[in-house]
């Protein structure tokens, strides 16, 4: 085990790093979790069964984070994408789901509208409306005129749509969002169409509202399992009215005509893209 993930977990565990050190060279060595606390206590420091099981789990948790993080080098560096920057920012990540962060914008996907607009040539035109200095936007737009893009209309389309999911891909939008499903996500549930009869028993949460931290666990059980057997629509979601000035703030710079076109990108981008996302990670 590196010296950096003795350091993480002493850190996080309370414990000293000769605690921890000892603690995983014994597991390394095959050792079982009750005979350490048992046996070896003047190795541990008199380390319990429960702490020497989460000192295990935080270095398995460890040793997958390193083979991810290896896996999302070299995916990006074969795409000829992978920069100092960018390395030193992913090997100086110790959080899972920063790391995925940081790697979404280059993890192959499936064709998106983005990926369309790209292929039609819009990325030079979504990057400089996203600059937010242009004034004539429609006369920028009529230089990327094609037979594939016929008009002004659907060139600032296609450049929103890589704007969104720009957006929807940025790891400061992604961690704000998080930290308003946090504070203040509600859960909604309607019934599902024509299954007012089947889903009787589900008939308290047809047209139901409630702030997710205050829904009890035995009611969001019951919520998700109308869900699952196809008898409720449910959506988890913070309020928008709250979430967009947020977002706005950290990526609309002025008010002209490009910083317009940012900012529908930012709400398509939002509802169509970043907050589903999100929302899967608090089901």
């Amino acid at each position: 085990m590196e010296a950096v993930h003795v350091r993480l977990i002493a850190k996080t565990q309370d414990l000293s790093e000769k605690q921890v050190a000892a603690t995983l060279r014994l597991l390394e060595e095959g050792a079982t979790i009750p005979f350490i606390a048992r046996y070896r206590k003047e190795a541990t420091g008199e380390l319990d069964e429960v702490q020497v099981a989460e000192i295990q789990r935080a270095g398995k948790q460890l040793t997958e984070l390193e083979a991810r993080r290896e896996t999302v080098l070299s995916t990006i560096a074969d795409q000829g994408k992978l920069t100092p920057e960018l390395e030193q920012r992913i090997r100086a990540c110790y959080n899972p789901t920063e790391l995925e962060d940081i790697y979404l914008p280059y993890r192959p996907k499936r064709r998106t509208r983005a990926t369309m607009a790209r292929e039609k040539g819009l990325e030079p035109l979504a990057d400089q409306l996203w600059a937010q200095n242009v004034r004539d936007v429609e006369g920028l737009a009529e230089g990327f005129l094609t037979d594939e893009v016929p008009t002004v209309e659907e060139a600032l389309q296609g450049a929103r749509d890589i704007m969104a999911e720009r957006i929807a891909e940025d790891d400061r939008a992604r961690n704000r969002l998080r930290h308003h499903f946090r504070k203040g996500a509600i859960i909604t549930s309607k019934v599902a169409r024509g299954k007012e009869k089947e889903g009787e028993k589900y008939r308290d949460y047809f047209d139901f509202q409630e702030s997710l931290a205050k829904c009890p666990s035995h009611r969001l059980l019951a919520i998700r399992r109308g869900e699952d057997e196809g008898f409720l629509r449910v959506i988890i979601e913070p309020e928008a009215e709250l979430v967009l000035p947020d977002l706005q703030r950290l990526f609309l710079d002025g008010h002209g005509p490009a910083t317009e076109q940012v900012r529908l990108a930012l709400e398509d981008g939002y509802q169509r893209l970043l907050a589903p996302s999100i929302e899967t990670e608090f089901r």
